[in-house]
Parts: structure tokens; sequence; C-alpha cells
């Protein structure tokens, strides 16, 4: 049985397909739950992987196309981080990312100042995405 917990945050993603326009199918809330629920910056394969034992007709193709919707409807980043996995972030403010470079661990960073999210205004281009990354050792591989 879900506790009222999940069921709150079922009816927030449903609310945010409805707002960007989505129909809130059953692949497309769980999708959309399990992103905002896990903040790994998970990939395709985690997520299939996850969630295809609670929805057994799920396919890979469903979860890579519902993550190009949400990414195109604005409610996920695909980020290509460590330069071989396509990542997906459920947090869609503003904020950098610190990735291990032993591990491939991600972090959120949310950096206060507006000057690093600002998009800049260039004569032959229209920017409309900035992205920070901060490269290092997470505090498991430093020990």
């Amino acid at each position: 049985m879900d506790t009222i917990n999940e069921i709150d945050i079922r009816q927030v993603a449903i609310a945010q397909l409805q707002q960007a326009g989505l129909r809130p199918s059953i692949q497309r809330v769980a999708i959309l739950e399990y992103i905002n629920q896990h903040y790994t910056h998970p990939t395709v394969e985690e997520i299939y992987d996850a969630l295809s034992k609670k929805i057994p007709t799920l396919s890979k193709t469903t979860v890579y196309s519902t993550l190009r919707s949400l990414a195109e409807a604005g409610l996920a980043l695909s980020l290509t981080l460590d330069g071989k996995h396509v990542h997906y972030d459920g947090t869609v403010r503003p904020h950098a990312h610190c990735i291990c470079s032993r591990c491939g661990h991600i972090e959120d960073v949310f950096v206060d100042n507006d000057m690093f999210w600002k998009l800049p205004q260039l004569p032959k281009m229209k920017i409309n995405q900035v992205e920070i990354s901060y490269f290092g050792l997470c505090d498991n591989c430093t020990k």
C-alpha cells in the first residue's frame, strides 16, 4: 500500500506533467517520480532496472522517449557529465555538478551567484543553457 508521502510525490509528478502539457501515463509518472526522488543523476539503464520490476511492460525505448520528452518540457536535465553516459537530473533550477574523477559519483552544487547563470548575449549564437561542472575526488575516493 502507498504511503501518504508516496501519494503526494505522485500527485506532484502528475501536476508537473499536466502543466507541461504531457499526458500523465503510468510510465511518465513513474519515471518523473524516480528522477525527482533520486539525486544520483541516473542513466536510462539505472532507471529502467529500478522501474521494470514494478512496471513489467516498461521498455528501454519508453524510458528513452519519456526522458527526452521530460527534458524537452523542462522537467528534467539531460547531462553528459562524464563524457560516456547520459545522466538525468530532476533538479532543473540552476545548479552545478561536482563529478568524482575516479568513481564517477555526481553531486549537485548550488551556487548562489547569479553571474554564473546569466546567459551571455553573443552576436552569432543564441545561448539557452549553461552547464558548470567541477571535477575532483569524492570523500570515499580520497580515503
